[in-house]
């Protein structure tokens, strides 16, 4: 059986990192599944999904790798063609990915003790976010 369901989440763009761990977990427990796996997809080319320790160290060190390997005051080609300013952006998003799989038992996530989902809005304005989970499982 696949169920989808969606959330949206509001962020301040500028590698705003946000723990969605439990919008996850509601929707694995209303979708009334035990086993399976949760499919967590953010819809957009500026934005990622992923899992961190949601720490502050962490939340210091991510967006600094990201400043490192895609630099946000540099030029890109995006940026001529649609002169909008956020070619890092989507080259940061394509680095971290759109979507991420956990698998549950038991109506649970089996993420890890200090393991959290989490959204990260790369775009250089605040966005207001969806987000998939398409649960695959049995009742």
């Amino acid at each position: 059986m696949v169920q989808n369901h969606r959330f949206t989440v509001s962020t301040r763009g500028h590698n705003d990192i946000i723990d969605v761990s439990e919008k996850v977990q509601c929707a694995v427990v209303k979708s009334g599944m035990t086993i399976g796996t949760a499919l967590v997809f953010v819809a957009g080319s500026t934005a990622g999904i992923t899992t961190v320790e949601y720490e502050p160290g962490l939340l210091k060190d991510l967006p600094e790798l990201f400043e490192r390997l895609a630099p946000s005051n540099k030029p890109y080609h995006h940026d001529a063609t649609w002169g909008d300013g956020n070619g890092y952006a989507h080259v940061r998003a394509s680095l971290l990915g759109s979507s991420f799989t956990v698998p549950f038992e038991d109506g649970r996530l089996l993420t890890g003790t200090w393991q959290q989902i989490v959204l990260i809005d790369f775009d250089n304005r605040p966005r207001t976010r969806t987000v998939i989970v398409q649960i695959t499982g049995e009742k």
